[in-house]
């Protein structure tokens, strides 16, 4: 049986849609979770309902894509919970356009929020997960980082990046005994997608195996999955929860 009583997670980008659906799982298992978000009442709303069901939870306001905040974001849930145990990188923005109309606002938006936002997380947390040598980094990329997509080059980047990034770590801290690794969400009913063109909800079910959309907590129960003691011997890794889209 999966239980995560007496770990504490930090969950970016909570306040809603798969971040929420994180932190309610993590928080259903016993978790200690901290919920950051630039949507600050959005996250104390999340927060606030897990502590409703019986957990325990707190909200940050943070912008992952300045060190300092995410530095800052580390630092107040040690001080909170005296340890972080589990971090997942889940804060993502999304600013579509084709390669030749992009701006290089739109492009510097997402890498920064997208990667570097991972990268500044990640950095902050690895000292105190090596000091305890042991420790759980979870990194939601996109099967659009695998495969690409047209209109979303910036997107596709990012989440190509936070995969290669994931095994750079995954490599360098193994030997502390933490475990670094990737989910690739692939169509997910969320805010982010519900407003797709009815067309393109179609084109993205008629390759789907399983031909249908996927929900926030099939990404949730796979983060469970990782954030738990069943993984101890998976780093590295990028696991798509895709409905089969790409294999």
């Amino acid at each position: 049986m999966i239980t995560l009583e007496g770990k504490v997670a930090l969950i970016t980008g909570a306040a809603r849609g798969i971040g929420a659906a994180i932190a309610f799982k993590l928080a259903d298992f016993g978790c200690r979770v901290t919920l950051s978000d630039i949507d600050v009442v959005g996250a104390e709303k999340t927060a606030q309902e897990i502590k409703n069901s019986g957990g325990e939870a707190a909200a940050l306001a943070a912008d992952v894509a300045r060190l300092t905040q995410a530095e800052n974001l580390i630092k107040e849930t040690i001080d909170k919970f005296d340890k972080i145990d589990i971090l997942v990188n889940n804060a993502g923005i999304t600013r579509d356009n084709l390669l030749m109309r992009m701006s290089e606002a739109e492009w510097d938006a997402v890498l920064a929020v997208n990667l570097k936002g991972t990268f500044n997380c990640t950095k902050a947390v690895i000292r105190p997960m090596m000091k305890q040598r042991s420790g759980k980094i979870i990194n939601i990329s996109s099967i659009v980082g695998v495969i690409g997509n047209a209109g979303q080059a910036n997107y596709a980047a990012s989440k190509a990046g936070v995969i290669g990034l994931t095994k750079s770590v995954a490599k360098e801290v193994g030997s502390r005994n933490i475990q670094v690794n990737a989910v690739a969400p692939g169509y997910i009913l969320t805010e982010m997608t519900k407003d797709l063109p009815e067309s393109a909800k179609e084109a993205f079910l008629t390759v789907i195996p399983l031909q249908r959309a996927g929900h926030a907590d099939d990404v949730a129960n796979t983060v469970l999955f990782l954030a738990s003691p069943l993984s101890d011997y998976i780093t590295g890794q990028v696991l798509h929860v895709d409905g089969g889209m790409v294999m």
